[in-house]
């Protein structure tokens, strides 16, 4: 699918942005056949409204288009599909336009989930602006691309073995390599609750392991949970939960996207990126409430709920990742409901054991328009998860920080000192919104992008 940036054309039409501070004098000073047009049309600069305006002969000679923060690609993601299909280019006008966020906006604003069905229309198109860094903003929108694309695909097309699949693909035009441990070999490399989550499907579980850079590079370790279809197992979900369960593995479409964000950014790293990929199904051999299970850890877990999954295969992943001792790691998960209760479908909620990155990463989220926000591992309700037959249980009996308790549960298997971010978020959009078709999303990618080039381009 075309990303709406061109870089030449043959004719284009002159695209005008304005807000509410800058009309009144903008308008002053255009010819009197252009204002008489705008005030006959009762055209008021409210974000997001646009007017055509005519020539002498009656041709379309220019777009004015109303837009809010001209920093933030969102002002401008509703004009490919508002817009007459056809090729525009920015002409002057009162505003200080951000052309990257211009041409940002205008990729994220053309993609559309295309794999079963072609989306309606054309959209219109963008000459890339003097001034763009065209190969970076085509990076960040093939990376969130890819992040929806995983996303959106329905679970009998994306079982644990498509999932590794794409990461191998990832691997294979970046130089990288590939391992995987499936299904028994789980056990044997010592990754048991990985295993005995995923073990009641018929399609394998699997953890997968990419690994690119030079060994004499900062280490960088990217965790995603790729739980590919939840029915919460014999703790069943209702219909409306499951849903849209094939979106659980949005954690690990979340942590590939970014994988292929940094390596195209080409940040002097050495990048692991590991994908815990299960389906975790109903069957005779489901794990049970109350069993007992052992981790890579060594640490004994009680099943309190089979539907507290994604933390059981991200322990596994994290306490393998921390071994070889990163300087960052980093784990994306949906991993509660409860985040969403707190923050909403649009606040990731970031957990952080380290001060300096998680003040990297707010900042990061602000400045590229992709917010975090971030709640507190708060260690008193560690006790919340205690278990009077294992070291601790992978859910609490109450109803309150189920959020929080979810990330205590996974610092459990974070070694005391490594700089670690574990990011819960939603990967969705309910509704259709300019650049946030409903479907799968990739929320705080472009904030780690920001915050990890600031870190690591210097190094």
């Amino acid at each position: 699918m075309s990303d709406g940036l061109i870089e030449t054309s043959a004719q284009t039409t002159p695209l005008v942005g304005v807000d509410e501070a800058s009309w009144a004098g903008w308008l002053a000073q255009q010819p009197a056949a252009t204002a008489n047009w705008l005030r006959a049309n009762d055209f008021a600069p409210k974000p997001g409204r646009w007017l055509g305006v005519p020539g002498a002969d009656g041709a379309l000679q220019q777009i004015i288009a109303a837009l809010g923060d001209p920093r933030s690609p969102w002002s401008y993601a509703h004009l490919p599909r508002a817009l007459p299909p056809g090729d525009y280019a920015l002409a002057p006008g009162p505003l200080a336009i951000d052309a990257d966020a211009l041409a940002l906006g205008f990729a994220l604003g053309s993609y559309r989930y295309s794999r079963y069905r072609q989306p309606p229309g054309a959209c219109a198109r963008l000459l890339a602006p003097a001034g763009v860094a065209l190969a970076g903003v085509r990076a960040d929108a093939s990376a969130l691309a890819l992040a929806r694309d995983l996303t959106n695909t329905p679970a009998e097309d994306l079982g644990p073995a498509e999932l590794a699949q794409a990461a191998a693909a990832l691997a294979e035009r970046h130089g990288g390599r590939v391992q995987q441990w499936i299904g028994d070999e789980l056990l044997e490399a010592n990754f048991p609750s990985i295993h005995a989550v995923g073990r009641a499907s018929t399609r394998a579980p699997r953890l997968i392991e990419l690994r690119f850079g030079e060994p004499n590079w900062p280490r960088l370790t990217v965790v995603g949970k790729g739980v590919c279809f939840d029915t919460g197992g014999l703790d069943l979900k209702p219909a409306d939960g499951m849903r849209w369960m094939k979106k659980d593995m949005g954690g690990a479409a979340l942590a590939l996207g970014l994988a292929q964000r940094v390596l195209e950014g080409a940040l002097p790293v050495q990048l692991t990126v590991l994908i815990a990929a299960v389906e975790n199904s109903v069957s005779g051999n489901s794990m049970r409430p109350g069993d007992v299970l052992r981790t890579r850890a060594g640490l004994s877990v009680e099943i309190d709920n089979t539907d507290a999954e994604g933390r059981l295969v991200l322990a596994d992943a994290l306490s393998y990742a921390a071994e070889s001792r990163p300087e960052l790691l980093l784990d994306f998960a949906t991993l509660t409901g409860a985040a969403r209760i707190a923050l909403g479908p649009d606040l990731p909620a970031l957990f952080c054991n380290d001060e300096a990155l998680a003040a990297e990463l707010l900042v990061a989220g602000e400045r590229s328009f992709d917010p975090l926000w971030r709640l507190p591992l708060w260690r008193p309700y560690r006790s919340m998860l205690d278990s009077h037959v294992a070291d601790l249980a992978n859910a609490s009996p109450s109803k309150h920080a189920g959020a929080i308790i979810g990330a205590l549960y996974l610092e459990r298997f974070v070694p005391e000192g490594q700089a670690w971010a574990h990011l819960d978020t939603y990967c969705w959009n309910d509704a259709d919104r300019p650049g946030r078709p409903r479907g799968g999303e990739a929320q705080g990618l472009r904030a780690y992008w920001h915050a990890l080039q600031s870190r690591f381009a210097q190094a």
